[in-house]
């Protein structure tokens, strides 16, 4: 029977899958996107998502800055980054979920990661899949401020320019137009022939022909 063994044991010993699976659980929160196999990406997100709850739970304490929480605050802190540090062994990846993936999915309730199956690998055919954190849904794009000062001058100067340059191109073309404009058109006369002859011209022709 199978009492308290949950998860999977890949065909590893336990301190191997440990340190497997507290490498790759620290990848994701580092670089927030891994690739791996289908089988490791659902237990990777059974364990990512335990650590996300640790930072969730402390809710609008991660908002605030480190100097102005109280003592029990800190506290829950403290607590909260050594239960996470059981599984994730890596402190910057720590920091990372405190800092900034916690304070992001305050609002959500479960669901912080999701899996994309790529197909299989070519060696063994092993299904491989995509997992990566959930985006900010409330991130904004950030827009540059208009420039100031020395840097305004500089781009209008720099406009001015261009006009310039566009302006000077575009005259010779116009004098050549002109040119072609104001010169004589002269008349092509290749071996032009003569207009035909109305039958009203051709039947005088013909009676003043017979006379003579």
């Amino acid at each position: 029977m199978r009492h308290k063994r949950a998860g999977l044991h890949l065909s590893r010993p336990a301190a191997h899958r440990k340190a497997l699976f507290s490498n790759m659980v620290a990848a994701l929160l580092t670089y927030e996107r891994i690739r791996t196999t289908a089988v490791k990406a659902k237990e990777i997100r059974r364990l990512t998502e335990r650590a996300i709850t640790w930072a969730r739970r402390l809710g609008p304490i991660l908002t605030k800055k480190p100097e102005k929480r109280t003592d029990e605050e800190r506290v829950q802190v403290v607590h909260a980054m050594r239960m996470a540090l059981r599984v994730v062994r890596d402190r910057d990846a720590v920091l990372k979920l405190f800092e900034e993936i916690g304070p992001r999915f305050l609002a959500r309730h479960g669901g912080y990661t999701r899996i994309m199956k790529l197909g299989q690998r070519p060696g063994d055919a092993a299904p491989m899949a995509l997992l990566e954190l959930i985006p900010d849904e409330n991130a904004k794009v950030e827009e540059k401020p208009a420039p100031k000062g020395k840097d305004a001058k500089e781009a209008g100067e720099a406009k001015a320019k261009g006009k310039a340059k566009d302006a000077s191109s575009s005259e010779p073309k116009a004098k050549s137009k002109a040119k072609a404009a104001s010169a004589p058109k002269v008349k092509k006369d290749s071996g032009a022939r003569a207009p035909a002859k109305s039958a009203a011209t051709q039947k005088r022709s013909g009676r003043s022909s017979g006379g003579k």
